[in-house]
């Protein structure tokens, strides 16, 4: 996701059973719905966070994106963006899988087709995507260092 609609997941979008974040209309880019399909391996990092209410990151208030880029990319060490994770998605999917074009662009929260295709186009691929999702989730697990742990977010101007 985008790093806006990231930081402002609250624990009522995250349905555990169903294994579903469902991110309103109001807070996506796009101004539609936007289910997304979580791995076992997303929910077990969520299931690692501290609180059960309010916002996934930062509690009763939603972190700032320049938490996200002070504290975690820079811990980091590399010139990566946030943007670039969604275009580093983007191009393991084309390069690494076999996923038609309008799956992947649908993970992405992304409009394709013309006004035509988008008019007949009722769902939203979810169960393809969810399939893609586990494959990621297992790509980023192979290729994670390790003896590395998720990196903790906290606000900006808090110590490390």
């Amino acid at each position: 996701m985008r790093t806006g609609e990231a930081l402002g997941a609250t624990w009522d979008e995250i349905d555990h059973k169903a294994k579903t974040w469902t991110i309103a209309r109001e807070r996506m880019k796009g101004g539609k719905e936007h289910r997304v399909p979580l791995s076992a391996r997303a929910l077990e990092i969520l299931d690692g966070l501290p609180g059960r209410t309010g916002y996934l990151f930062g509690g009763s208030k939603a972190l700032p994106e320049t938490a996200l880029r002070k504290q975690v990319l820079r811990r980091l060490h590399s010139s990566a963006t946030t943007h670039g994770f969604r275009a580093t998605f983007r191009t393991w999917c084309d390069e690494q899988t076999n996923f038609p074009h309008h799956v992947v662009e649908q993970a992405l929260a992304h409009t394709t087709g013309n006004a035509v295709e988008r008019a007949y186009k009722r769902g939203d691929l979810f169960e393809r995507r969810r399939k893609l999702m586990d494959q990621w989730a297992s790509f980023c697990t192979k290729s994670a260092p390790a003896g590395k742990t998720v990196i903790p977010l906290r606000r900006s101007g808090a110590t490390a």
